[in-house]
């Protein structure tokens, strides 16, 4: 199936009719152009479940590929490779044997891993849920047309931690509205045949927990996992993306928190910035990649004095006919996380966490 065929299949799995729930026909209209772009995406990136950028288009792993049930009413496409295969690490790119990112990101990053190590989390249970709240925002421009950054919001998010397999991840509540967030069910499918178990397309906590706490090994099963083909223009970042995925929208033990900054660090590319804004205005130190095929930078953003995650954004790195270099593509703020004990319950305070 050529690109235009791909884009026509998909445009038809779109509603015809105003979506129902109340979703604004100019929300709808963004969504499709979402999916579209999806389309482009996924043609050169190959990955295996449908995973739309960090968190708005998703960026978090199973909670981002959302959006587009947002859009269409569709459940979220997040069956395709649950073995948690993908292609294995090149040799030398990104393994940790060789390359890696700069000294002063790695540097940073092993301060941050110090922090991780020192900090006491509460393990969250296989009946409980992981809570985020944040502010985002995110290209509300056209497909392929010049980018248009939308208004922030907010963004909360609940995720299971059941360990079996399941067609129900959790909860997203965005744009006024509660979305749950499911594993899409191919027709003539059971249910029951369909669903996914924890690992690295629905991570939870007792998951995080069993991965190797050494840097390197971590890296290699990271590599190994994320699903993706021998045609992925940039492997390194895939796997950069991913660990964003995971500190941006979940809660991690402590030692798997800390070889995972560590691990990071011996991506080749990564670079630290000495200045970077989440989306509630703060100011922090950045760790960065360049997607060179996309034109863009990743930035994970930490708070100077505390190494708190503070958010990321997505910025244009070189003049593209989609924007100038600097322009803002996507922007986050983490404003919360906690564990609670149902779909939908806000935090009392009772068990808040401030780190990723």
């Amino acid at each position: 199936m050529n690109e235009h065929e791909e884009r026509e299949e998909l445009s038809r799995l779109l509603p015809v009719v105003p979506v129902e729930r109340g979703l604004p026909a100019e929300r709808h209209s963004h969504h499709k152009d979402v999916l579209m772009q999806l389309i482009d995406r996924d043609r050169r990136r190959r990955t295996s479940p449908l995973r739309l950028p960090r968190p708005a288009l998703a960026p978090a792993l199973v909670a981002g590929a959302v959006a587009v049930a947002l859009a269409a009413g569709l459940t979220v496409g997040i069956g395709a490779g649950q073995d948690g295969g993908g292609a294995a690490a090149r040799p030398g790119a990104g393994s940790g044997s060789t390359g890696g990112g700069s000294r002063s990101a790695a540097v940073t990053l092993g301060r941050i891993a110090a922090v991780a190590l020192r900090t006491d989390v509460t393990p969250v249970g296989e009946d409980q849920f992981v809570y985020v709240r944040s502010r985002t925002a995110d290209n509300e421009g056209v497909f392929d047309g010049p980018v248009k950054l939308g208004k922030l919001r907010e963004r909360q998010v609940w995720f299971s931690q059941r360990e079996e397999s399941t067609i129900d991840v959790g909860l997203i509540r965005e744009y006024g509205q509660d979305w749950p967030i499911e594993v899409g069910v191919p027709d003539g499918t059971d249910p029951k045949d369909a669903g996914l178990p924890a690992g690295i397309e629905r991570p939870t906590y007792a998951w995080l927990a069993s991965l190797p706490t050494d840097p390197a090994a971590l890296l290699k099963l990271l590599y190994a996992r994320t699903p993706g083909g021998e045609d992925d223009g940039d492997r390194d970042q895939v796997v950069f993306d991913r660990i964003g995925d995971l500190i941006g929208e979940q809660i991690l033990p402590s030692a798997t928190a800390a070889a995972i900054y560590r691990a990071a660090a011996r991506i080749p590319g990564v670079t630290e910035l000495p200045d970077a804004v989440d989306a509630a205005g703060r100011h922090g130190i950045a760790i960065a990649r360049v997607d060179t095929a996309a034109g863009t930078r990743t930035e994970w953003i930490f708070d100077r004095t505390t190494l708190d995650y503070l958010g990321e954004r997505t910025v244009f790195s070189r003049d593209t006919k989609r924007g100038r270099k600097g322009a803002v593509l996507f922007t986050s703020a983490v404003l919360e996380r906690a564990v609670v004990d149902k779909r939908g319950q806000e935090p009392s305070g009772r068990r808040r966490v401030s780190r990723s």
